[in-house]
């Protein structure tokens, strides 16, 4: 009973974190899909390369809410089910799977910075508050949000391991900052090559960086 009980609240995780806000947002609102233009990634930052900051923003939470919300659920109501520690952390990772590899959308997703950060929430504010203060030091200092974004989540599983230990919530965040460094590898490749565009430049001003 508790296998099928965790199982079900994989299943129901993944399905939830397969809800894409950037396309449902976009055509909600008129707008192109964001697998079309730009990066090709459905994402916050894409969307806002259409222009629209409203839906931009409405990504970024609807993203970051749905990672929130099947962790938050998963340990509210799971322990009455069976679940325990190992199914809530199994949660985590399906429903930030869910982001990346969406099955309502051709499997086709996100970098799952946005989620992930709504997972963090869930498992513990103190650890969602540490890992925004590093995103927005790295930020600060580096000018780069894709830098920020990999250091942020490899940092949020060391702040676990160290205040609470290696437990199945570092075994999560490990999994997901590791998907989160593999789907940055573009960027990594770019910000080697010095070709990465910074937080507030241009696109016409960052060619003209790299010439």
């Amino acid at each position: 009973m508790q296998l099928i009980a965790s199982l079900a609240a994989v299943v129901i995780a993944y399905l939830i974190g397969s809800l894409s806000f950037a396309v449902v947002v976009s055509r909600t609102m008129g707008l192109a899909d964001p697998r079309t233009y730009g990066s090709k990634n459905p994402g916050a930052t894409n969307v806002l390369r259409s222009g629209n900051r409203a839906a931009a923003v409405l990504t970024l939470l609807g993203d970051a809410a749905k990672g929130w919300l099947a962790v938050w659920l998963a340990m509210r109501f799971g322990p009455r089910f069976g679940v325990g520690d190992l199914g809530i952390a199994a949660v985590a990772v399906a429903v930030f799977i869910g982001h990346l590899y969406p099955v309502f959308f051709g499997f086709k997703g996100g970098k799952g910075v946005a989620t992930a950060a709504g997972v963090v929430l869930a498992l513990n504010p103190w650890l969602a508050l540490a890992t925004a203060v590093t995103w927005v030091i790295v930020a600060f200092f580096f000018r780069y949000s894709s830098l920020a974004s990999i250091a942020g989540a490899v940092f949020a599983a060391f702040y676990s391991a160290f205040g609470w230990g290696f437990d199945e919530r570092f075994v999560a965040l490990v999994v997901v900052a590791g998907f989160i460094v593999y789907r940055h590898r573009a960027n990594i490749s770019n910000l080697l090559a010095g070709k990465e565009r910074r937080i507030g430049q241009k696109a016409h001003e960052a060619m003209r960086a790299r010439s």
